[in-house]
């Protein structure tokens, strides 16, 4: 005669009269998307994608509480299978869908990040995302980021600034050095190189275009009391992410800044933030996408490429130069300004990396040579300084990868630019 405790497991799994093999199915189909999952979660350990702490492991912890609901609840074959296609679901599209993702087959996954990203920036009404003042952290890829109490990259300066001469740096994730560890950014550099009677204030902020330079310039530009004796503007990059998108609004505000509130991760709800549970992710995307004020009028993704110049991005970015040096120039300020570098090595083939939804990995290094002349036939019309650093000094190891800055590139960078700088901005 079965113990009290094989009988309760032959009668919870169906396997006395009156049999319920709906409870078996059920059962099985449950530690066969465990296996799986098991199977998935040993892949990605292997190949290093599975941190024991983080996320993603969190996302693996969810599906073993969802298996083992399952068999608890299995009583109640509705309840159970509910959460059985609800585990089906998470295992398809965030182990699935990510493996599917290594072979090339999909450009992006739903499944969780390997480790833990501190959040660094806060919703603002006019700039999307900016830097969230006096933080301290260390950032997933192990590198330590520092913001000052004016939430500009960088340290606080020791004192007043008195009898100090400020220069004023601004450009998108370039700027804010995101390859590049506290005291190795290209503006940090730029001080070391300048000495102890400058100060060099960082304002660039991953994605910035000259749309936000422009409001930056015009609100934003006077930080820690002192307003800047130069002010240079390192650009291009992120401009062209705009590239070949019909009807392209003027000021951007069409795809690319409401894509900030998102790419920055300063959305409320939904968004570019990503659960421990692919269809919970889904949901609030939904929600942010259609109910939220914040909405995208224009979706490139999906669209072919195009390769070519774009004569309305042009004229556009030479807007927004025009407009910056104004402003400049009505306050005494010196504007400088720096041809874009990329990371050639990294962008000759027919893909895209994914910044840039209309532009192939090839043809970016040519769009990027024309809009630097852009820059300089501009600048030299307007009597701004153009600053023209060699691309072929620049190789692979001094980028992290398609154009940040290694703290090797950012040094070698800054060192080019101090002389100029120097001579300038006395």
């Amino acid at each position: 005669m079965p113990s009290p405790s094989a009988t309760f497991f032959l009668d919870h799994f169906g396997l006395r009269r009156p049999y319920r093999f709906e409870r078996v199915v059920l059962a099985g189909l449950a530690v066969l998307l465990a296996l799986l999952a098991l199977l998935a979660a040993a892949w990605m350990r292997a190949i290093g994608e599975l941190p024991l702490h983080g996320p993603r492991g969190e996302y693996f912890l969810y599906l073993l509480a969802l298996f083992a609901l399952v068999l608890a609840l299995v009583r109640w074959p509705r309840l159970a299978g509910l959460l059985l296609v609800l585990m089906a679901f998470d295992l398809a599209w965030g182990a699935g869908l990510f493996a599917v993702q290594r072979m090339g087959g999909a450009s992006a996954s739903l499944m969780p990040p390997g480790k833990f990203e501190p959040q660094r920036f806060e919703w603002h009404p006019l700039l999307q995302a900016v830097p969230i003042p006096s933080l301290a952290l260390t950032s997933s890829t192990g590198l330590a980021i520092q913001h000052t109490r004016e939430g500009t990259r960088g340290k606080d300066p020791e004192g007043s600034l008195e009898g100090k001469t400020v220069v004023a740096t601004f450009g998108g994730s370039t700027t804010y050095d995101i390859g590049a560890g506290e005291g190795e950014t290209w503006p940090d550099r730029l001080g070391q190189a300048l000495g102890d009677r400058y100060f060099v204030v960082n304002h660039g902020v991953p994605g910035y275009t000259t749309a936000e330079h422009l409001i930056q310039t015009a609100f934003y530009q006077t930080k820690f009391g002192k307003p800047p004796r130069c002010a240079v503007y390192y650009v291009g990059w992120n401009d062209l992410r705009n590239a070949h998108i019909a009807n392209l609004d003027p000021g951007y505000a069409d795809f690319h800044l409401p894509s900030q509130i998102d790419s920055q991760k300063v959305r409320r709800v939904g968004g570019a933030h990503v659960t421990f549970s692919p269809l919970l992710t889904l949901l609030m995307r939904f929600a942010a996408a259609n109910l939220d004020t914040a909405r995208y009028f224009a979706d490139p993704y999906g669209q072919p490429p195009v390769s070519g110049d774009d004569p309305n991005l042009d004229a556009i970015y030479k807007r927004n130069i025009a407009a910056i040096s104004a402003i400049n120039r009505q306050r005494g300020v010196t504007t400088i300004w720096v041809g874009q570098l990329l990371n050639r090595e990294r962008l000759m083939g027919d893909g895209q990396y994914g910044w840039l939804p209309r532009v192939r990995d090839r043809d970016l290094w040519p769009m990027q040579q024309r809009f630097n002349e852009v820059l300089k036939q501009t600048a030299d019309m307007l009597g701004d300084t153009y600053v023209g650093i060699d691309p072929a000094s620049f190789v692979g190891v001094d980028f992290v990868d398609q154009g940040h800055f290694s703290a090797r590139g950012a040094k070698r960078f800054a060192d080019d630019l101090a002389p100029v700088v120097r001579r300038l901005c006395r």
